[in-house]
């Protein structure tokens, strides 16, 4: 007879069955429930003393009873072993519930992916209340994929998250994808030089490259003065970085823009009003507006103050200083 490999939470089809029948007439016989070898085995049934071709079922409350003692046997040998360790590890200078347990100063170095992602991934679950990231480069699509559900789980739970991009990535379709999903909670902005890459949880716990290809190997940071610097540098990149408003144009688009437009586009950047704009280029007010609208649809801008920025980052500054 074949034993089944389950235990009592995953009682098996035959033996739900065998047993339930079992407990209706009293006793089965055994070639009933051949099929369900697990009922002897985790004493739910037992052979009859008067008839061992039939067998007598254990009432529920008895084997409830047997199941528990048996869990609170393993519960206990669990931490007699978890004690065990603890005592030995404390010759080292180990105490449980060290936040530097596994690390030297504060810092430990995770090597390979693996290792480097599952660490993130515990941080990323302890996260309770803001999540700051750099990220220099540009992201794949599926890489995006597989971060979006991270995103809106920290989304869900409350937390503010905010994120420095390369100024070229930002116009990935990708990832204006990704940000609509995640919505308002996360927060965007671009740079032209950022460093390497860099995750701060909590302003609790911070990860940074440790190795030239930026992959694989990384630095784990609990110290408390090295997080609060590596804060202190992200809130810097942060204000000087542009927030991300709307998307630039190509620069093919740059191709409907007119001579008068460039121009006009020159003189908003320097925060002109349209009266002064028009009685620079010597045209009407209402001529300079048709401009200026054209302009904010190409740019995707919805105000004046957006506008002037999205031309900014748009690159017409550069064009309309050039000789054309």
């Amino acid at each position: 007879m074949t034993h089944h490999t389950h235990d009592l939470v995953e009682l098996c089809e035959a033996g739900s069955s065998g047993y339930g029948q079992a407990l209706r007439r009293g006793r089965v016989r055994r070639g009933e429930v051949a099929q369900a070898p697990c009922l002897i085995d985790l004493g739910l049934l037992h052979p009859d003393p008067d008839d061992r071709e039939w067998l007598v079922p254990t009432l529920p409350s008895v084997a409830l009873h047997v199941a528990l003692r048996d869990i609170e046997a393993e519960i206990h040998a669990s931490r007699e072993r978890q004690a065990r360790v603890a005592q030995m590890l404390e010759g080292f200078g180990y105490r449980e519930g060290d936040a530097s347990a596994g690390s030297v100063g504060g810092m430990t170095v995770l090597e390979g992916l693996p290792r480097i992602n599952a660490a993130l991934d515990r941080a990323l679950d302890a996260c309770r209340t803001e999540l700051l990231c750099v990220q220099p480069g540009a992201r794949s699509e599926s890489i995006l994929d597989a971060a979006l559900p991270k995103h809106l789980r920290l989304r869900d739970n409350g937390v503010r998250m905010r994120t420095l991009y390369g100024r070229a990535s930002v116009h990935s379709p990708a990832l204006r994808g990704f940000l609509d999903q995640v919505g308002d909670a996360l927060e965007v902005r671009s740079l032209s030089d950022l460093p390497q890459r860099l995750f701060i949880m909590d302003r609790a716990v911070a990860f940074v490259p440790a190795s030239e290809d930026g992959l694989s190997a990384a630095l784990e940071l609990r110290h408390p003065a090295l997080v609060k610097y590596l804060v202190s540098v992200f809130e810097r990149m942060w204000h000087q970085a542009s927030p991300l408003l709307g998307a630039t144009p190509p620069a093919s688009s740059l191709g409907s823009v007119s001579e008068r437009q460039f121009a006009i586009s020159r003189l908003l950047a320097e925060g002109h009003t349209d009266e002064v704009v028009a009685r620079r280029l010597g045209i009407s007010v209402r001529t300079c507006r048709k401009h200026i609208a054209h302009l904010a649809q190409l740019l995707g801008s919805a105000n004046r103050v957006q506008l002037g920025v999205l031309i900014a980052r748009s690159g017409m500054l550069e064009v309309a200083s050039e000789p054309r």
